[in-house]
């Protein structure tokens, strides 16, 4: 295999390694913010903290990286900037974070993976995803979409026997943790992470459709930390008013959980995804988005030393099914880039061949 072939494999592979390593840093996040919500943390100020955070990490480098690609503010833009800040800083995680709050970081993780299927559906309503139903690579995207919610299910409402691994430990807490969280809780918790993933794939598609007009990443994305920022901080200030004490900072998981999540879950997360969409579209960035709950899974076997049951890995494997299908039919569409230089190398060629024409008919005249 020649240098140039394993240059284009592996500029082919950038956008799987980059979701990947995404889903690795959301799955840090759940069991960190869990673990900060458990401490009696607001959501509400660590949205507010989080974002805080990503503003001063990525504005610095988006000011100097994309000075030359950066295009001018408009009105249009802007509106579309705050709609952004709004649905997944504001909303989203606030949602999230209270749904964790009545259940477990793992239930809130396993919840999350109707993203996929909540954002194919906008996208294909919105003409952002071709779906041809006779086509095997169509197919394999909707099976493969159907099957990663499936494998959520199971990995949630199966619970199967219990897997005894040396390094786990059968603790009274972790026992209280995984069967106290009753069905009145588990039903709150699942409607507001629900409605926090209809405000993420709503994100998604809009931001999709802002890179068009606003095709810098960086500074994208410093906006909708900014915006996230200052939205947030209307909403807590509502939320916690008279209760000053929430907001004091101190060396512990709040504030452990602020910095991580703010970095790594919304300044390189809003910027990853930014890239990566347009070349593959947000269907391609969502449908991974069930790897997390599988990190999550094992992490928390690791390093919470919760128990781990068959149903959980009958779940993943499921889900890792369905993540080949939807990679399989991804892997051989055209990115928007190489879509419209094809369409405009058939228009040139088009031309050409008008052009030839009409010189032949003026010869024979």
């Amino acid at each position: 295999m020649s240098s140039h072939e394993l240059v284009e494999r592996f500029k082919a592979a950038k956008p799987f390694f980059a979701v990947v390593f995404l889903q690795f840093g959301l799955a840090g996040m759940d069991i960190l913010c869990k673990a900060a919500l458990n401490e009696g943390v607001s959501n509400y100020v660590l949205v507010v903290y989080r974002h805080a955070v990503a503003t001063l990490v990525v504005a610095p480098f988006a000011v100097v990286l994309d000075k030359k690609v950066r295009p001018k503010m408009t009105l249009a833009i802007f509106t579309k900037i705050m709609v952004l800040g709004l649905l997944e800083p504001v909303l989203d995680q606030n949602l999230y974070y209270l749904g964790m709050k009545y259940t477990t970081a793992t239930f809130a993780a396993a919840m999350s993976n109707i993203l996929p299927a909540i954002t194919f559906v906008m996208a294909w309503i919105l003409r952002l995803e071709k779906v041809k139903l006779t086509c095997i690579r169509s197919q394999s995207k909707l099976l493969g979409t159907a099957a990663t919610v499936a494998g959520a299910m199971i990995m949630t409402l199966v619970k199967g026997p219990l897997l005894k691994l040396f390094w786990t430990r059968a603790s009274t807490s972790n026992q209280q943790q995984i069967n106290g969280v009753d069905i009145h809780s588990s039903i709150k918790g699942a409607l507001m992470i629900t409605a926090g993933c209809f405000c993420w794939g709503c994100f998604m598609i809009l931001q999709s459709m802002t890179l068009r007009t606003y095709p810098a990443e960086l500074s994208l994305s410093a906006w909708i930390c900014l915006m996230g920022t200052l939205e947030g901080t209307a909403v807590a200030l509502v939320m916690e008013r008279g209760n000053a004490a929430v907001w004091a900072i101190h060396w512990d998981g709040k504030l452990l959980a602020a910095v991580y999540s703010g970095i790594f879950c919304s300044g390189l997360a809003y910027y990853i995804q930014g890239v990566v969409m347009k070349h593959r579209g947000p269907v391609f960035v969502t449908a991974f988005s069930p790897l997390s709950m599988v990190i999550v899974a094992i992490m928390s076997s690791f390093i919470l030393r919760e128990q781990l049951f068959l149903g959980r890995l009958l779940g993943a494997f499921v889900i890792i099914i369905g993540l080949y299908l939807v990679v399989w039919g991804k892997s051989k569409e055209k990115s928007p880039e190489e879509e419209l230089a094809t369409t405009k190398q058939v228009g040139e060629e088009k031309d050409r061949s008008n052009l030839q024409v009409i010189t032949i008919a003026s010869s024979c005249k």
